[in-house]
C-alpha cells in the first residue's frame, strides 16, 4: 500500500497498478482508492488498509433514535437531520444549510449502517408501516397435522372479478370451509352481493352433505375456526352449530395466521384461477388509470358459479398441496381411517333454518331460510313436527321487482346527492397564513328562510295530535261517525270567529251564525 502511495505522490499511479493490487488482496478497485485516500490523510492507515479507526465506541440505535424512525415513518434521512437539529438547537429546515452534521450526531451512513446490525427487518417494517407491515416478517409455527374433520375453518373472500349480475358489474363474495388435515374444500357458497349468514348456512350444507354432489368430502367437524365475521357469529349460524354439536372457535381479531389454511386458499384461488378470468379488476392494464376494455364481456354469475366449481373439484381431486407432500385432498381424505359422523339431509335442513318464532297460523309455527322470503318451513309449534314448505301467493313478477329496485336506487342516489349538497364546506385558499374564510355568502332573507322552515319541521316532528283529542262539536253538526268517535265527550267549545264574536251553524241551511257576548261574557 505504501508503494502505490508513492506513486500517487509522484504522479506516477496507474489504474493498472490499482487493479493489480486489487487482484491480490481480493478487493475491489474502488475499495483500494478508499484505502489511498484515507491512507493520505492518516499514514497508519497505509500499514493496515481498510482498519477501521478504533475510537472505542460505536453508534448504536437508542429508545430517541427509534422513535424519531416511528414519527418519520423510517425515513433515515429524516430522522439524521431531526437529530442534527436537536444537537445544534435549531429547527430542522435550518439543518440543510450547514456543511454537515454536528460532531455528535453520527452521519447518515453511520445511522443506516446502525439501523440494518440493530434492527431486524420486521422492526424496521414496523416502525415504518406499523404492526400490518411488521407481520408480514414474522416467523409463525405450523401446527401439527390432525385428523380429518378434526378442525374446519371458514372465511368470506371477495373475488376481484367483475361478474355480470343482472346487467350490472359486481364482484361476488365466495364463502367456503376447509379441512385443515387435507386442505380439502369441503363447502363453498358464491353470493353475487354482500354475503350474510344464509351464505354461511348454504356453505355449511354443502359441506357437511356427503351425497352427489356435495361427496365424497363432508361430515360433522369437531371444531371449526372463525374470525369474528358478525355473519359467523350471528345468532342463527351459532344455533345450527349448536345443534350440530360443533364447537365454535373464535380467533382475536387482526390474526389470520391462527386460520392459515383458509387464507392460503384465498390467496390460491386469485393467483391459479380468478386472474385468467375476463374481468380480472387487478390486472395490470396501460396507461396512468386502470380501466376495463369498453369491449370486454364478462361472465355471467351462473357461469362464474359453474367455473368456480369446476376449479374446486380440480383441487380436490388433482392438485397436490404441498403439506400433503405429493397426495392429493381426496387421497389425503380416503388414507384417513378416521369415522365420519353424519347427519341426514331432511335434518340438516331443519338444523340450518332460521327460527322466526311462533306465528299465530291456527297452530303452526314458522321458520324461514334468512333472506329467503319467497318460502318459508312451516312446523308445528308444538311438537316441532315438519308440515311442508309454504310459497309467497302473491309474489310479485321479475319486472314488478326489477321496477322496484330501480325505483330505489334512483331515490338512494338522488338522495345522496341532497345530503352531499347540503353538508359540502368550501373554504378560500390562501397563500399566507392566516385564518380560515368559510365560502357560500347568503343573504339575510335566504338564512331566515331556511331556518324558519327548519324551525316549522321540527316542530312539526314533535307534535302530538292525539295526545288531547278534539273537543266534541256542537249538534247540530254534521260529523262522520269515525270522526266523532275521535274526540271528546262534553259540551260544545264556541269557536271564536273575530275580535268578540263566534260562529256555528244554525243547523238549518249550514250558515254560520254570528254570536255576541254581553258586558258578563254570556253569549246570545
Amino acid at each position: 500500500m505504501r508503494r502505490l502511495l508513492a506513486l500517487r505522490v509522484r504522479g506516477e499511479l496507474k489504474t493498472g497498478h490499482v487493479r493489480v493490487a486489487a487482484d491480490a488482496l481480493g478487493v475491489s478497485e474502488r475499495t483500494v482508492w478508499r484505502w489511498l485516500a484515507e491512507a493520505g490523510h492518516d499514514e497508519r492507515a497505509a500499514d493496515e488498509p481498510g482498519a477501521r479507526a478504533q475510537t472505542g465506541t460505536r453508534f448504536t440505535i437508542t429508545p430517541e433514535v427509534r422513535a424519531l424512525l416511528a414519527l418519520w415513518k423510517g425515513n433515515v434521512a429524516a430522522v439524521q437531520r431531526e437529530l442534527a437539529a436537536r444537537a445544534a438547537g435549531r429547527p430542522v429546515a435550518d439543518v440543510g444549510t450547514q456543511a454537515g452534521p454536528p460532531p455528535d450526531v453520527p452521519s447518515l451512513t453511520t445511522l443506516h449502517r446502525a439501523i440494518r446490525r440493530d434492527l431486524t427487518p420486521g422492526e424496521r417494517a414496523g416502525l415504518a408501516g406499523g404492526e400490518r407491515a411488521a407481520r408480514k416478517h414474522d416467523v409463525f409455527l405450523a401446527r401439527p397435522r390432525s385428523w380429518r374433520n378434526h378442525v374446519w375453518e371458514t372465511d368470506h373472500v371477495q373475488a376481484p372479478v367483475l361478474v355480470d349480475v343482472d346487467g350490472r358489474a359486481r364482484r361476488p363474495w365466495i364463502t367456503w370451509f376447509t379441512d385443515c388435515a387435507t386442505n380439502a374444500i369441503t363447502g363453498v357458497a358464491v353470493t353475487p352481493g354482500d354475503p350474510s349468514r344464509e351464505s354461511v348456512l348454504a356453505a355449511l350444507r354443502s359441506a357437511v352433505l356427503r351425497e352427489e354432489p356435495y361427496g365424497p368430502f363432508g361430515g360433522l367437524p369437531e371444531k371449526v375456526r372463525v374470525d369474528r365475521g358478525k355473519d359467523f357469529l350471528s345468532r342463527t349460524v351459532t344455533a345450527a352449530f349448536d345443534l350440530l354439536d360443533v364447537t365454535v372457535e373464535d380467533l382475536p381479531a387482526y390474526t389470520p395466521h391462527l386460520k392459515g389454511t383458509v387464507e392460503g386458499l384465498n390467496r390460491a384461488v386469485e393467483s391459479m384461477f380468478l386472474a385468467a378470468l375476463p374481468g380480472y379488476a387487478r390486472q395490470p392494464r396501460p396507461g396512468k388509470r386502470a380501466s376495463r376494455p369498453k369491449d370486454e364481456v364478462l361472465l355471467g354469475f351462473e357461469d362464474f358459479t359453474g367455473r368456480l366449481l369446476d376449479w374446486t373439484l380440480w383441487w380436490n381431486t388433482e392438485h397436490q398441496p404441498a403439506p400433503l407432500r405429493g397426495k392429493t385432498p381426496l387421497e389425503a381424505w380416503q388414507d384417513d381411517p378416521t369415522p365420519l359422523r353424519d347427519v341426514p339431509a331432511a335434518d340438516l335442513w331443519t338444523f340450518t333454518l332460521e327460527d322466526a318464532g311462533t306465528r299465530t297460523l291456527t297452530t303452526r309455527g314458522i321458520r324461514f331460510m334468512p333472506h329467503h322470503d319467497h318460502r318459508i318451513e312451516v312446523y308445528h309449534a308444538a311438537t316441532g313436527r315438519y308440515l311442508g314448505p309454504a310459497d309467497l301467493a302473491d309474489q310479485a313478477t321479475d319486472e314488478q321487482i326489477s321496477a322496484v329496485r330501480r325505483a330505489r336506487a334512483s331515490r338512494t342516489r338522488r338522495l345522496k346527492k341532497d345530503l352531499e349538497a347540503s353538508q359540502r364546506e368550501r373554504y378560500a385558499a390562501v397563500n399566507q397564513p392566516e385564518a380560515l374564510q368559510r365560502l357560500g355568502a347568503l343573504t339575510t332573507a335566504q338564512a331566515e328562510a331556511e331556518l324558519a322552515q327548519t324551525a316549522d319541521a321540527d316542530l312539526a316532528q314533535l307534535a302530538m295530535p292525539d295526545l288531547i283529542p278534539p273537543a266534541a262539536p256542537p249538534a247540530d253538526w254534521r260529523t262522520p261517525a269515525s270522526l266523532a268517535a275521535l274526540t271528546t265527550p262534553g259540551p260544545p267549545i264556541l269557536h271564536p270567529s273575530g275580535r268578540g264574536g263566534a260562529s256555528v251553524p244554525d243547523g238549518r241551511d249550514g250558515r254560520a251564525t254570528p254570536l255576541t257576548t254581553d258586558e258578563d261574557g254570556d253569549a246570545s
